[in-house]
């Protein structure tokens, strides 16, 4: 019996999973990459043989990431720190990223931030009659008085959740191109990190947050759509090799989920607090971010698609 990749039948040899998903010599970007899903993502990478970049705001934390997660895996992470929040921070991050690399072969799109919470609903949905205007006045304070959920909190949510994922996208398109065209049968791909929270119909006491992870899955089908457009009018052998696609995580832990990270830049979610909750009773684990983020990078026939990656929640909320 065959016990060794050496004596895999030849007809086989393109289904093992070392063709299928190697990222050898490929360069990668993460962003929000020194904690959470984007430290799950930037370790999945790199240890299938891609050179990681991850970046944020914060160079201490992104150095404790390299020194924890950096050594003995076949690719590397390297620390980039930069500011996404303004255009001119998105330039000097590509700018930086160009005077290092000829190319980017993987662009994730993680960075995200939440906004403020609020009270949506305090009066039964069956209100009484005659009290209707009772409830109306209950929920405009409850949405519009609040002091928390301002344009100043909605603005700055899409700035970092929506805006930078556009801005940072088109700004690394020739980068981006540059691998396609380095790398035989490769095309460069984006992978925009959204969430379930774009998907759902309930706000969840969080609509300015739950809006702009709305935008952002149909920003990825919108940049997937017009690369696309601009690769297609070119014709013959000049077309765009860009792919975008996206994530939907629902619950994993990060420190947007549990306010805070440990040592080792990682969160702990309690699985019991998700047992009746999720149909796969508990939150998502390091490994289910991994395979996503992996099969988006290395499936060359995936274009302008968000995979939901959430134990089954969005088929118990309904989206």
């Amino acid at each position: 019996m065959a016990s060794s990749a050496e004596a895999i039948n030849e007809r086989n040899r393109h289904f093992c999973r070392n063709n299928l998903f190697d990222l050898k010599d490929k360069v990668a970007l993460v962003t929000g990459g020194g904690s959470g899903i984007g430290l799950m993502i930037a370790q999945a990478l790199a240890t299938n043989g891609a050179k990681v970049y991850i970046t944020g705001r914060t160079r201490e934390k992104l150095d404790r990431v390299v020194e924890l997660y950096g050594s003995d895996v076949p690719g590397s992470i390297i620390a980039l720190p930069g500011d996404i929040s303004n255009k001119e921070g998105v330039r000097a991050l590509a700018d930086e990223f160009a005077r290092r690399e000829s190319c980017l072969c993987i662009l994730v799109n993680n960075a995200g931030i939440a906004s403020q919470r609020i009270m949506m609903q305090s009066t039964p949905p069956e209100t009484p009659h005659g009290q209707h205007l009772r409830a109306a006045e209950e929920l405009r304070r409850n949405l519009f008085d609040a002091e928390a959920n301002s344009y100043e909190d909605w603005s700055r949510t899409y700035r970092t959740n929506v805006t930078a994922c556009y801005f940072l996208t088109t700004a690394m398109l020739p980068l981006l191109q540059r691998s396609s065209d380095r790398f035989r049968g490769w095309s460069a791909t984006v992978i925009n990190i959204s969430s379930i929270s774009g998907l759902i119909k309930a706000s969840q006491n969080h609509p300015a947050y739950n809006a702009s992870k709305a935008a952002a899955i149909h920003l990825t089908r919108m940049l997937a759509t017009e690369i696309t457009a601009a690769g297609l009018i070119s014709g013959g052998t000049n077309r765009l090799k860009i792919r975008v696609n996206g994530i939907a995580p629902g619950v994993f832990p990060s420190e947007m989920t549990t306010n805070g990270s440990d040592e080792d830049q990682k969160s702990r979610i309690e699985v019991m607090r998700y047992a009746h909750k999720v149909p796969a009773a508990r939150p998502g684990r390091d490994e289910d971010m991994a395979q996503a983020v992996l099969f988006c990078a290395a499936n060359q026939y995936l274009v302008g698609q968000t995979i939901v990656v959430d134990g089954g929640y969005t088929i118990t909320e309904g989206e």
